[in-house]
């Protein structure tokens, strides 16, 4: 038996995150172990969605950040890491700036992967592990602080997915994002609803996770549209504070979880999907399989 100790780190608009995962091999099965999971709340997404670039402050907080997860994977003696950022940095008129500056005070190498990288990341981390849906043709939903990602499966498989600049923190920064709109409900109808069959819905990201936890369904149990929307309207009727102290929600949590519902609601309503599954797995996650099958399972199969 090998223990292998790989990291990752998601550079989101939101949020950050590392992944620390023991992965063990043998001849018969490949066992995923997480250590840890440490989430720091740099939104990003606030600046580069408003002002087109990430500030003085935010970018020293990004740098601070990245160094703290360097002495994590460093105490916990990883083998290798991939880390990526997204919907943001891709935006940044100064994100390679930034990066240099992570390279140069901390030695970590940062990538800014296109929204197809990130939907074929999130698919390397083994959707139906978790999760068994009995439907054949499924929506794979996305939902980051900077954009939307859909992937169409049919029979398990993915065949075709596409990015939205619609995100929960994009959101809230306002703006105008009918043409957004218009371009998500035009790719649903010309992919998804000329199938003419019943479809349910994959969800990912950090507030669908939530949502699904709140509920106390297991994790192969699929939220029904009516619960997201009773959620939604009982969460519309609560200030921040009260959705933070009542209901425990993280202080970066307790905004995005209400434009993140209505992404869901709005494409649930557009596909005529009913259900969301939601397997709790995330880029990190298909970061680690990925990253592990390329330079280590590979090389010991031979």
């Amino acid at each position: 038996m090998k223990i292998t100790r790989i990291a990752a780190i998601d550079i989101g608009s939101n949020s950050l995150r590392l992944l620390i995962t023991n992965i063990i091999y043998s001849e018969d099965y490949t066992h995923y172990k997480k250590v840890s999971i440490t989430r720091l709340p740099v939104r990003l997404g606030k600046d580069v969605f408003s002002s087109g670039e990430i500030s003085k402050k935010s970018g020293k907080r990004l740098v601070d950040s990245m160094r703290a997860f360097g002495a994590i994977m460093r105490v916990n003696d990883i083998e290798d890491y991939r880390a990526c950022a997204t919907s943001a940095m891709r935006e940044s008129k100064n994100g390679k700036y930034w990066l240099k500056e992570i390279k140069k005070e901390t030695g970590l190498d940062i990538e800014i992967i296109d929204g197809e990288e990130e939907a074929r990341l999130v698919f390397k981390a083994k959707l139906f592990d978790k999760i068994q849906p009995s439907e054949k043709n499924l929506l794979f939903v996305d939902v980051g602080g900077g954009s939307t990602e859909l992937t169409l499966f049919q029979d398990h498989q993915p065949v075709l997915s596409n990015s939205f600049q619609l995100g929960t923190v994009r959101i809230l920064l306002g703006g105008k994002q009918s043409e957004n709109w218009s371009d998500l409900k035009s790719w649903i109808s010309d992919h998804v609803n000329v199938l003419n069959v019943n479809l349910a819905i994959i969800g990912s990201g950090g507030n669908i996770n939530k949502v699904h936890k709140m509920s106390n369904k297991s994790i192969d149990e699929p939220l029904s549209l009516n619960y997201i929307n009773h959620l939604h309207g009982v969460l519309t009727k609560m200030d921040h504070q009260q959705r933070i102290t009542s209901l425990g929600l993280n202080i970066d949590r307790a905004d995005v979880i209400i434009p993140a519902l209505e992404i869901f609601q709005k494409i649930m309503e557009l596909s005529g999907a009913k259900k969301v599954y939601v397997p709790k797995i995330g880029l990190s996650d298909g970061i680690v399989r990925d990253l592990y099958r390329r330079k280590f399972k590979l090389i010991r199969e031979l």
